[in-house]
Parts: C-alpha cells; sequence; structure tokens
C-alpha cells in the first residue's frame, strides 16, 4: 500500500506513529498531510531512499526494521537524471509512476529476489527465436507457452511460471519475463548491451540501481521516448512506454501531476 497526502485512515496513524517513535514527529490524526509528507521526506532523505514523501514498501520496511541495502536511493535518481540530460523532477515522476514501487519481494517465500512478470506469448516467439518449435509445449503447457497473453498468478508464483518455462529453454524464459522497478523485458538484453539473458537476469537481481540502469539504457536508446521526457511530452512518453492504450491507465495525467509535484517540492526546498 502507497500512502500519500490524501490518504486517510488506520494505516495513516500507525505510519505517523511510527514517524514519530523514529524521531520525525507528525500528528497522530490518521490524515496524511503536508506535516506527515514532511516528515516522510526527512526520514527518507535521512535513510538515503528516494525522497518521494510517498511512504511505500521500503519506507515502511526500514521504519520496520528492515535494513535492505538494494533499495533504490535519490542519488541514483540524480545520476539519472544527469546522464539522461533530463530534469531530477521529471526522472522522479517517471519512477513514482511508471516503477512498481519496489524492485524486489520483500518477505515470504521469494524474500530478496526480482520481482518479474512471465509472458506466456512471448515464451513461444523466443523458443521460435532460438529455433525449437513452440507447439509441443504450447499443448502441453499452456501456461507457460502460448500464442495469447495471459495465464498470470501474481506476485512471487510469477517465478515459479518462469522456472518452469527455464526446462525449456533458460535464456528464452528471462527473454519472457519483465524485470524490476521498471519491468524492462528480458528480450531487450542485447539491445541494452548486456552479455546475455542470463547476465541481464543476474543484473537485475543484484539491486534497484541496476534496475534503475536498466531503465535508462532503455530510454537512451529509444528517442522517441527521450525527446518525450526531456520535453515533459508526457502523452508522448506514455504512448511509447505504456504501449497505445495509456490513456486507459491515465499514465499521462499521472506523469505530469507527479512532475508537477516533485518540480514544486525541489523549488520550495532550494
Amino acid at each position: 500500500m502507497l500512502l500519500r497526502q490524501g490518504s486517510i485512515g488506520p494505516s495513516v496513524t500507525a505510519l505517523q506513529r511510527e514517524l514519530s517513535a523514529a524521531g520525525y514527529p507528525a500528528s497522530v490524526d490518521g490524515h496524511f498531510g503536508p506535516k506527515t509528507e514532511q516528515a516522510v521526506r526527512s526520514y527518507q532523505r535521512a535513510q538515503g531512499l528516494v525522497t518521494d514523501g510517498i511512504a511505500g514498501p521500503k519506507t515502511r520496511a526500514l521504519l520496520h526494521g528492515v535494513k535492505e541495502g538494494r533499495f533504490l536511493r535519490q542519488i541514483d535518481l540524480v545520476n539519472a537524471a544527469e546522464r539522461l540530460g533530463v530534469e531530477l523532477a521529471a526522472v522522479m515522476a517517471v519512477n513514482e509512476v511508471e516503477s512498481r514501487g519496489k524492485g524486489f519481494h520483500i518477505g515470504g517465500p521469494r524474500n530478496g529476489v526480482p520481482i518479474i512478470l512471465f509472458e506466456r506469448h512471448i515464451m513461444r516467439r523466443q523458443l521460435q527465436h532460438h529455433g525449437i518449435n513452440p507447439l509441443p509445449y504450447q499443448r502441453a503447457k499452456p501456461d507457460i507457452v502460448n500464442a495469447s497473453p495471459g495465464g498470470y498468478v501474481g506476485g512471487h508464483r510469477e517465478h515459479n511460471r518462469r522456472e518452469r518455462a527455464g526446462e525449456i529453454h533458460t535464456g528464452a524464459s528471462i527473454e519472457s519475463a519483465s524485470w524490476g522497478l521498471f519491468q524492462i523485458m528480458g528480450f531487450h538484453w542485447k539491445r541494452l548491451g548486456y552479455e546475455s539473458a542470463e547476465n541481464y537476469a543476474a543484473d537485475m537481481a543484484i539491486n534497484e540501481a541496476n534496475q534503475l540502469d536498466a531503465f535508462v539504457r532503455f530510454v537512451e536508446k529509444d528517442k522517441g521516448i527521450h525527446a518525450a521526457l526531456r520535453r515533459h511530452d508526457w502523452a508522448g512518453f506514455a504512448s511509447r512506454y505504456n504501449g497505445p492504450n495509456y490513456a486507459a491507465n491515465d499514465y499521462d495525467t499521472k506523469l505530469a501531476a507527479a512532475y508537477r509535484r516533485h518540480d514544486q517540492s525541489m523549488r520550495l526546498a532550494a
């Protein structure tokens, strides 16, 4: 759950108590207002986290005493913005809207494993790419090899699907999953400069900074996305990054709102 300005309820009350106990006072009233956001930002800044004022799973994990060195840091976003030649507020907006909030599973049977989503229709295509007839596998295992998208089971169980696909072909199974914070598909590995699909997967398993690096490489290779990000053309960015149905999920308006919020926060802090 993401808690941000406007959130209300018991979860906000618990967050305010946790912040106050950590030395970042916030009124314990169950309403996430400007003062609570400032307390969250101050805590995030002190911990080296992305300073976005949103209490997501990583901020809450640290408040609960979970120490994790793989989380994305504010300096990682600063470096990405400099490398791409875009405003920091623009990169922070993309991180807020387009990332999944966390690049690794926190807790549970797959604790510390990168978040993925396995695509069975891509697996069919990649098997063909590797010279393997997919039809026998499509008949026997339609949940992992199929002409149509779907079959998702969500969460950590997506790794079960990918590992089963890996029994057919390891590289194709990695290429058929989207990985980490920004869910960059594995089949881009060569275009983005990785040595192999296996090297890409290993890199995504190290930390969220590497997952951000994959996103930066992706933007650098797509001139249209890069240009749209530079000029804050959020509809253009979303149409290229999220696909033609981007407006159904309001990606462009969410990006624009996030950019304005981060830009205003930076101006006030200057």
